[in-house]
């Protein structure tokens, strides 16, 4: 059996109000540090063997600060599969975004990515790391849509703005994945899905 988990990264400093996207230079707020802190404790109950992370730097510290919590350090692998989404509405205002009730995708023309080729990208890392893992328990550090629509096709629902808005449904109490959750999905030796399981440790007393 093969465990993959991925966790979002934990909360981001952002003073500004920003929508930030693929901007560089977003870090950690000191409660996303927390957060991250939390997620790797609760990973640290079980092997992991590598952790993954989206290029963007507060995945990078996320996943960091994730393996400062084991008790033997793992490998750091950065990969493109799991960045951020690609859309054209880097910086600006959260109260913008709000408006457009953060759909990021509609009537979009190409290089942005749609839902289905997000769904498709995180596939593809699920695919590699079967390959390159099998049997193991390894960690990817992404980001909020990646993972809801990894979610959405764990329980045979497309990936799109209206799912991504029934997540409750998915066993995501959250409604969407909070900052350093962690959704995990565990796959048999042929690559067929046996389960998923979502957990928010820094919210679990």
């Amino acid at each position: 059996m093969t465990t993959i988990s991925l966790v979002r990264h934990g909360r981001v400093e952002n003073p500004e109000e920003v929508y930030y996207g693929r901007l560089p230079g977003f870090v950690l707020a000191e409660k996303g540090r927390e957060q991250a802190a939390a997620a790797g404790r609760f990973l640290a109950q079980d092997a992991v063997s590598a952790i993954y992370h989206s290029p963007m730097l507060r995945a990078a510290q996320t996943a960091q600060i994730v393996r400062d919590q084991f008790a033997a350090p793992v490998p750091l692998v950065e990969c493109a599969l799991l960045n951020e989404i690609h859309s054209p509405y880097d910086g600006l205002p959260v109260a913008e975004m709000e408006r457009r009730n953060w759909d990021f995708y509609h009537e979009l023309p190409p290089p942005y990515e749609q839902p289905e080729e997000i769904l498709a990208r995180v596939l593809a890392f699920f695919e590699r790391l079967r390959r390159e893992h099998l049997g193991q328990h390894v960690v990817g550090v992404s980001h909020g849509d990646p993972i809801a629509f990894a979610i959405l096709w764990a329980f045979g629902r497309p990936a799109s703005t209206m799912q991504k808005r029934q997540l409750v449904e998915c066993g995501v109490d959250d409604l969407y994945p909070a900052p350093a959750s962690i959704s995990t999905f565990r796959f048999s030796d042929t690559g067929a899905l046996l389960d998923y399981r979502y957990h928010c440790p820094h919210a679990i007393p």
